[in-house]
C-alpha cells in the first residue's frame, strides 16, 4: 500500500508547499476565488484541447491550458480598477462562471468520457508517478525562486494596494506577473489533482494559520503544517475506507477547517471585548 500511496503523498507535500504560500497571498487580498477560478480556465483550455482530438494528460493539452491560463491572468491583472469601482472578486466570479458554461459547451461537442471529466474536478492524484512529483517540483521551484526574489513587491500589494500605489509601484504590471505565475502553478496542479483539490490546498491551510497567527513566516510554517495534516489524513482515509483519494483528502480539509474553526473559538470566546470609548 505505502508504494502505491508515497508518490501521491509526495505530490501532496508538493502541493502544500507552494500553494499554502499563495493562499496567504490570496485571502490578504480578498480574492478567495481566483485560484479555483483559475482551475476552471486551465480545465477549459483542456477541454478545448480534446476539441483537436489530443489527450487530456498530453502536452498539447497542457500547453493549451497553459495558454488559457495566460490570458485569464491577465484579465486579472486588469481587470483591477484603481478606484475599486468594480471589486476584483466580481470580475474573478465572471470568469469563472463563463468559463464554467464555455467547458460544458465544449465537452458537449468533444469526444470525452465521463471519468475524463471528473478527472478534471478531482484528478488522478492517486496514479501519480515519480516523474510527476519530480517534474511539478522544478516548476513549483522556479515560481518558489521567482517569488523570493520579487517578494517585496508582490506582498506591498498583498498588504494594502493603495500604499503600493503610494509608492511608485506598478501595481498591474506585477499583478499579471503573480497571476501568470500563479496561472502556471495552477495549470500544473490542476492536472496532478484536479480543480476541487487544488482549491483546498490554496485555501485552507492558509486560512486555519491565519487564524492563529499574524506574521508571514509563522502562518507559513503553520499552514504547512496544516497541509500535510489534511494530506495525510485524507491519504488514510481513502486507503482505509477505499474512497476516492481527491475527494477524501478535500473532506479531510473540511474537516480540519471546522476543527480549527473550533478551536479558535474556544480560545478566543473568554476574552474580553474591549468597549470603544465615547467620542
Amino acid at each position: 500500500m505505502w508504494e502505491v500511496l508515497a508518490p501521491a503523498f509526495a505530490a501532496c507535500l508538493v502541493l502544500t508547499g507552494i500553494h499554502c504560500y499563495l493562499g496567504i497571498h490570496v485571502v490578504m487580498r480578498g480574492v478567495i476565488f481566483v485560484d479555483l477560478a483559475l482551475a476552471q480556465i486551465a480545465a477549459l483550455g483542456t477541454a478545448a484541447a480534446t476539441l483537436l482530438h489530443f489527450d487530456i494528460h498530453s502536452p498539447e493539452a497542457y500547453s493549451c491550458s497553459l495558454l488559457f491560463t495566460f490570458f485569464g491572468a491577465a484579465v486579472f491583472a486588469i481587470g483591477r480598477f484603481k478606484d475599486r469601482r468594480v471589486p476584483q472578486e466580481a470580475i474573478i466570479g465572471i470568469v469563472f462562471a463563463v468559463s464554467s458554461a464555455v467547458a460544458i459547451l465544449i465537452i458537449s461537442q468533444s469526444p470525452v468520457e465521463s471519468d475524463e471529466i471528473e478527472s478534471m474536478l478531482v484528478g488522478h492524484l492517486l496514479y501519480t508517478d515519480w516523474f510527476d512529483v519530480l517534474k511539478t517540483l522544478l516548476i513549483y521551484s522556479g515560481v518558489a525562486a521567482l517569488h523570493y526574489a520579487l517578494r517585496g513587491r508582490f506582498f506591498a500589494i498583498s498588504k494594502s494596494v493603495d500604499a503600493a500605489h503610494a509608492a511608485g509601484l506598478k501595481v498591474r504590471l506585477w499583478d499579471l506577473i503573480f497571476y501568470m505565475s500563479f496561472g502556471l502553478v495552477v495549470t500544473s496542479s490542476v492536472q496532478l489533482a484536479g480543480v476541487l483539490l487544488v482549491f483546498s490546498f490554496l485555501i485552507v491551510p492558509a486560512v486555519c494559520a491565519m487564524m492563529f497567527f499574524n506574521s508571514i513566516a509563522r502562518r507559513l510554517m503553520a499552514g504547512w503544517g496544516f497541509g500535510l495534516l489534511g494530506s495525510t489524513g485524507g491519504l488514510a482515509a481513502s486507503a482505509k475506507w477505499d474512497l476516492p483519494t481527491g475527494a477524501a483528502v478535500v473532506a479531510t480539509f473540511g474537516v480540519l477547517l471546522i476543527g480549527c474553526a473550533l478551536v479558535f473559538w474556544v480560545s478566543h470566546r473568554k476574552q474580553p471585548v474591549k468597549a470603544s470609548l465615547p467620542a
